[in-house]
């Protein structure tokens, strides 16, 4: 590999999902010059243990995250809209036509 292309080495954090029916985690951080070589590169570093189902690269720079900083501000909001937990609707009457 030459100087320039090792420059040109972009961060991609990695998402490995373990088993089927597991969400996407992520695991930590490669670098490449494209999403081949980044992925092959996460492959290599993130698979060694376990038997992975999938692996997911996306470039650092596309990731956007809240900070613990924003924590009340960003999702203080929910504590007074209890009608968005499920807990708060009542099932249907079973005795109702509902083919109407």
């Amino acid at each position: 590999m030459s100087r320039d292309s090792a420059g040109a080495q972009t961060p991609w954090e990695v998402f490995v999902r373990p088993r089927r029916g597991l969400s996407h985690q992520h695991v930590g951080s490669v670098h490449g010059a494209d999403s081949d070589m980044a992925i092959a590169n996460a492959r290599d570093l993130y698979t060694r243990r376990g038997d992975p189902v999938s692996i997911w690269v996306v470039r650092s720079e596309a990731v956007r995250a809240s900070s613990p900083a924003e924590k009340d501000p960003f999702f203080s909001n929910g504590a007074d809209k209890p009608y968005r937990y499920p807990q708060m609707y009542v099932p249907l009457n079973d005795g109702a036509d509902h083919d109407e």
